[in-house]
């Protein structure tokens, strides 16, 4: 097996998006190479930070451009940067082969918006380009089992740190 822990991690934020009745924003992915069924194509918003951005920044903008939210208020985050690698045979296919997996930066906002502001299929006012085909409000309990198995630890640990912000 070809060893990638050379490569570095991809800079990302993750946000749990909480709503006032303590459920969080999932949204279905469009197909990926990572997906190994529909069950579990579900996940939290997360994406890339770009060169200088801050990181909380980089999380108000990436949560609008894949769901159109932009009614949140910050909770709390997550000190540490979580780290994931991807599998083996999905490295040289997704992000140009350049990286090993991500290391994210979590953020808890609360939605204060009303459930018509969330568009994924026209997110940023219709110009991004879709990344969910679907989305819900889940318990929070339900996160870990809805994501590919290789993200399930971050989720956990997102799930634990975050718990207090749902009443769970």
């Amino acid at each position: 097996m070809t060893d990638f822990s050379f490569l570095p991690y991809r800079p990302c934020v993750g946000m749990m998006v909480i709503n006032r009745d303590g459920r969080v924003f999932i949204g279905r992915r469009n197909e990926l190479p990572e997906h190994l069924d529909a069950d579990h194509a579900w996940q939290m918003p997360q994406g890339g930070i770009g060169e200088k951005e801050d990181p909380y920044e980089a999380t108000l903008r990436e949560l609008y451009e894949e769901t159109n939210i932009r009614s949140v208020e910050k909770l709390g985050e997550i000190a540490e940067w979580l780290t994931y690698d991807i599998p083996h045979h999905l490295v040289g296919r997704v992000w140009g082969g350049k990286y090993r997996g991500q290391k994210q930066k979590w953020f808890a906002l609360r939605f204060t918006g009303h459930d018509s502001e969330i568009d994924v299929a026209h997110p940023a006012g219709g110009r991004h380009k879709p990344e969910f085909v679907a989305w819900r409000w889940a318990n929070i309990g339900e996160l870990p089992e809805l994501v590919v198995p290789f993200k399930r630890p971050t989720y956990e640990r997102v799930v634990a740190e975050f718990a207090k912000f749902t009443g769970a």
